[in-house]
């Protein structure tokens, strides 16, 4: 039997194709998720092949559109009855504003909005589990401001700030379900992979960073050692709690970006009266 159930976004190529490696070589059932059918079929193959792990799956789904998200968590939800872990891992730089077929700025939507509505509605999932795990990739670069006003920087955008929002975003967002989730059996942290020589950094800042394997190493920290255990509402680096920016830690920053975001996408949330 697999240890445990453990879904990874933006899995087909970077940190989350070497990190669902890495988790499927220890025995864990790895669901990957991709935009593109063919993508996802040729990692789910190919970790297969790599581990002889059977226990590895693929879902499709465009993080570009809200629907399509909420599809997503609805077959999950029909068809498994627990979730160990969630690990959300998919991201963009967008250098270009461009709006989705939703009407929001494209990097926020899929690095911020698309798992904010993933996550939600897979919390009765994760409560099954009886220790499932909340694990959100930000990064060190996150903004150290926030205008409410302009969350999607339609006033002054530039695809690397656009980013740098996005994972500031996501440590708000964990923060505020960490304190939602207190006295549940479910822990949410977010932690920064390392500065790792992906496609998106390639492409965005050149030729730079470390190997894959660093950055994944970190995820597979964060989703199952037992030592982050009971461990919620933190910050990681190098496999240790660390300090975001200090606007990170504002309780009404948080409370604010939690109840405009729920505003934007309630209509994608699931209804589990």
């Amino acid at each position: 039997m697999p240890d445990k159930k453990i879904l990874i976004t933006g899995a087909t190529d970077g940190i989350g194709r070497e990190t669902a490696r890495l988790l499927a070589g220890e025995n864990h059932e790895i669901i990957i998720h991709g935009r593109s059918s063919n993508r996802v079929q040729s990692a789910v193959s190919g970790i297969k092949k790599e581990t002889g792990n059977e226990n590895v799956f693929g879902e499709v789904a465009d993080f570009t559109s809200l629907k399509e998200v909420k599809r997503l968590s609805m077959k999950l939800k029909n068809n498994h009855d627990f979730l160990d872990v969630l690990l959300n891992n998919a991201g963009i730089i967008n250098q270009d504003y461009e709006t989705t077929v939703d009407g929001f700025e494209k990097t926020f939507q899929v690095n911020y909005l698309a798992h904010f509505v993933l996550t939600n509605n897979l919390l009765p999932l994760l409560k099954e589990s009886g220790q499932g795990r909340i694990v959100n990739v930000t990064s060190m670069i996150h903004a150290t401001s926030i205008d409410m006003d302009d969350l999607q920087l339609q006033q002054r955008y530039s695809g690397s700030e656009a980013y740098s929002a996005t994972k500031l975003y996501n440590i708000l967002f964990t923060f505020k379900l960490a304190r939602l989730l207190e006295g549940s059996s479910i822990t949410c942290n977010c932690f920064h992979p390392g500065v790792i020589n992906t496609k998106l950094l390639r492409s965005n800042f050149g030729n730079i960073g470390g190997a894959v394997s660093e950055g994944a190493e970190n995820s597979v920290y964060l989703a199952v050692n037992p030592k982050v255990s009971g461990k919620s509402g933190k910050y990681f680096r190098n496999n240790r709690v660390a300090s975001p920016t200090q606007i990170a830690e504002d309780k009404k920053i948080q409370d604010n970006l939690w109840n405009k975001t729920m505003n934007w996408v309630g209509n994608y949330l699931q209804d589990y009266s």
